[in-house]
């Protein structure tokens, strides 16, 4: 399975009011963020939560993103980030 994004790409979490098991956090959803590292591919955990194979495989991304980007009342050091691991399902390019 070839990755869609590399290292260094922005992206933006898409903003999908999706029902079940999601584990994409809602307070990163419609932000923007940077590839920090391609985890890998991995079977799709929102369908194995429903009993399913989770296949196809989906690659997973690290993403880092702006504490400010996140949290419009954030007052600490404008460097502070957060990595999250998010599925290429929910990335859009930036």
């Amino acid at each position: 399975m070839e990755a869609r994004f590399q290292p260094g790409d922005r992206v933006r979490i898409l903003d999908r009011d999706q029902p079940g098991h999601v584990r994409t956090p809602i307070y990163v959803r419609g932000k923007t963020g940077v590839i920090e590292r391609i985890v890998g591919s991995f079977p799709n955990p929102e369908l194995l939560a429903v009993g399913h194979s989770g296949l196809p495989y989906k690659m997973l991304y690290r993403v880092n993103f702006a504490q400010s980007e996140l949290w419009d009342d954030y007052d600490g050091k404008p460097e502070d980030t957060l990595e999250i691991e998010i599925y290429e399902h929910w990335l859009a390019p930036a």
